[in-house]
């Protein structure tokens, strides 16, 4: 007894939590961002990888229901955290530290869950709808080749137990793949790739993949349901998961600067640049402190090694590359300009100015409207997406629930 519990005081030292931001509540986010580094414990980006599901913010009906989801996905020993304001962070984690050593809890909870997720009868696994498929990151999964699947040829999969090798693939052997020949083409409730007609007028599998609302680095509460020809987003569609606010006010509008590093470490930790991302979130972190010296100090950090990086320059050189015809025809602010490596610069170099007390960003450099969103990342390949919304300067509290459709 006496080692099994001090291996399980070991384990709950790495304790890995997974971070579910309801939309506006940033401020809790960040604390629970702080307080995980200050423990040592790191975050989890799948729910299969989490110990700890902490729900930042009051969830409204639609979060809700996938935060259940998220939390029928996760083995055991398991805890959940509802953390409702930045001041309760801390006394919410310490308790879930606590849980994790409950035997008896976690016992109960074995007997007592489900030995299978479900999945709701009425889910479009099509994309619309699926919330990402109960959330998870499928920015991880190779979408070069779909996760291990070649949807060109079905991936080498025996539909049904059939030999497709000895059919007639001029007639598909009598079967109508259109409508799957009345078989269900969905296992385990995930519909595989539709046909759809590319360019050149041939058919292609068109693949309809959600992106959000729960991934890392990706702004709270958007849904971008994207329609995949190979590797290439062909069409899109983003919402908001609850609206904006429908969970409960949080803590009203971000200050700018916090705001921003916020974003550059987003895109910096996509980029995996570790060293850069760990700067941007010191200065964030000591931004929202008011500790101005720290914060210049991590600010001047983060530009020289922004600049110096040439794995930085390799991986956003050209990702979603915007002239002045593109900003004009979105409306976009004119430091949008060039390409994600080009904005990072800029807003690095804005932070910088609000760090030295210098004069504010003029005014015609406002935010991007998240109703633009589906139309940018068209014509991208999907991994580019993430980085590509990354480095767009995007509202974080967007006013209305369906934000745009391409």
């Amino acid at each position: 007894m006496g080692l099994s519990g001090a291996l399980a005081r070991l384990a709950v030292r790495a304790t890995r939590v997974l971070v579910v931001e309801v939309p506006g509540h940033w401020a809790t986010r960040m604390e629970v961002e702080h307080q995980l580094l200050r423990r040592g414990w790191r975050p989890a980006w799948t729910p299969a990888d989490a110990d700890v599901l902490a729900v930042c913010g009051v969830p409204g009906p639609e979060l809700s229901e996938l935060v259940d989801r998220l939390w029928e996905q996760m083995p055991g020993p398991r805890v959940r955290a509802d953390i409702t304001s930045p001041g309760t962070v801390g006394s919410a984690l310490d308790a879930a530290a606590a849980l994790l050593l409950d035997t008896p809890h976690h016992r109960t909870d074995a007997q007592e869950r489900a030995q299978e997720p479900e999945i709701p009868e009425d889910a479009d696994h099509g994309g619309h709808g699926g919330m990402g498929h109960g959330g998870m990151d499928h920015g991880e999964m190779d979408h070069g080749g779909h996760g291990g699947m070649d949807h060109s040829g079905h991936g080498g999969m025996d539909h049904g137990g059939m030999d497709h090798g000895e059919m007639d693939h001029g007639g598909h052997g009598g079967m109508d793949h259109s409508g799957h020949g009345g078989m269900d083409m969905a296992p385990g409730g995930i519909a595989l790739a539709g046909g759809g007609e590319d360019r050149d007028g041939l058919e292609m599998d068109v693949l309809h993949l959600p992106l959000g609302p729960v991934l890392p680095f990706w702004p709270a509460g958007l849904v971008l349901r994207c329609s995949l020809q190979g590797d290439v987003v062909v069409d899109a569609e983003a919402s908001v998961v609850d609206g904006a606010g429908a969970g409960g006010p949080g803590p009203g509008p971000a200050p700018a600067a916090v705001v921003w590093c916020d974003q550059v470490m987003a895109l910096l930790a996509l980029a995996g640049v570790e060293d850069a991302a760990a700067c941007a979130r010191r200065a964030r972190d000591a931004l929202l402190c008011g500790d101005e010296d720290a914060a210049r100090d991590a600010v001047e950090r983060l530009d020289r090694t922004v600049r110096r990086s040439w794995l930085l320059r390799s991986s956003l050189r050209g990702v979603l590359l915007l002239d002045r015809a593109g900003l004009e025809r979105h409306g976009l602010p004119g430091h949008c300009r060039g390409d994600a490596h080009d904005r990072l610069l800029s807003r690095v170099e804005r932070i910088r100015a609000e760090a030295g007390g210098t004069e504010p960003t003029p005014a015609e450099d406002g935010g991007v409207p998240w109703a633009v969103v589906p139309d940018l990342v068209t014509g991208l390949e999907l991994a580019s997406v993430r980085l590509a919304v990354a480095s767009l300067d995007l509202d974080p509290h967007p006013a209305v629930q369906a934000v745009g459709h391409g």
